[in-house]
């Protein structure tokens, strides 16, 4: 029996298997660089954290890992923040009127590549997060992965829903606030005016990256809803489930976030 996939092949009326050919041929080699290039990050921040930072070799193994486990995410973060907005903003791919084609319909071979190396990304970030769990993050982090990578992969595959997948990575520009509060914290600067200044920046990032920029993904998938709900079932169940429990997510974390801040601000206040 042949293998079937869950939406309409993309290209005319070939069979499953020769699509199947057709996307390792395509999009595989944008999945193994995003892999190679976690590795390389991995290796490159080990050595210049080592040259740059004195207490790097004092850190135990579990946190050199995470150390250059961090290193990876932050240049994805950069990477797939800066590739979105290009894509969405300075490029006329997802802009309205720009093609008659729909616009969930649309997709680029730019695109496609980003979308690639971000699924390298993210199977090599969670393998990572298995194999040492907890110590790189506990369950919300296996749900977020997993969710990303089912939505990514989904939209790669089909060319659906990009600009949707586009929108959402757009809010991992949060990430290096993330971290770099965590390196401040592990190299002992957690009363620094750094940390308080990168704690207000991660604050109003993820206010605007992940509750603003979620609220004006709601409100575009509202007005396109016809679009959405004319694609493949599995793509529809996708866009309006995913998105929402991602938000939630966040909602939760900017709620730590934001106690976070207040205790450091507090905190720094009564030293003074």
């Amino acid at each position: 029996m042949e293998f079937m996939f869950p939406f309409p092949l993309p290209i005319g009326s070939i069979s499953s298997r020769e699509y199947a050919f057709w996307v390792i041929y395509s999009h595989c080699p944008a999945v193994v660089a995003g892999i190679l290039l976690c590795i390389l990050v991995y290796r490159l921040t080990a050595c210049a954290s080592s040259l740059l930072f004195k207490g790097y070799g004092k850190l135990s193994s579990a946190k050199r890992m995470e150390w250059n486990n961090r290193g990876i995410s932050t240049v994805h973060a950069l990477f797939v923040a800066f590739s979105s907005f290009y894509l969405l903003i300075m490029l006329d791919v997802f802009h309205e009127d720009s093609y008659d084609e729909l616009i969930v319909n649309r997709s680029s071979d730019l695109s496609d590549t980003v979308l690639g190396i971000s699924v390298g990304y993210f199977l090599t970030d969670l393998a990572m997060i298995l194999w040492e769990f907890p110590v790189l993050g506990g369950l919300e982090y296996v749900l977020h992965h997993g969710l990303s990578l089912f939505s990514i992969i989904l939209s790669l595959l089909s060319g659906r829903g990009q600009i949707y997948v586009l929108m959402v990575l757009l809010s991992e520009s949060t990430t290096p606030f993330v971290n770099l509060r965590w390196y401040l914290d592990v190299a002992g600067l957690k009363n620094s005016k750094l940390y308080i200044g990168n704690g207000v920046a991660l604050f109003l990032s993820w206010l605007i990256a992940r509750i603003f920029l979620f609220i004006f993904i709601f409100a575009h998938m509202w007005i396109h809803f016809d679009e959405i709900r004319g694609i493949y079932a599995l793509g529809f169940y996708s866009l309006i489930g995913v998105p929402p429990v991602l938000a939630m997510m966040n909602v939760v974390w900017f709620w730590r976030i934001a106690k976070g801040l207040f205790r450091a601000i507090s905190k720094a206040n009564h030293g003074n």
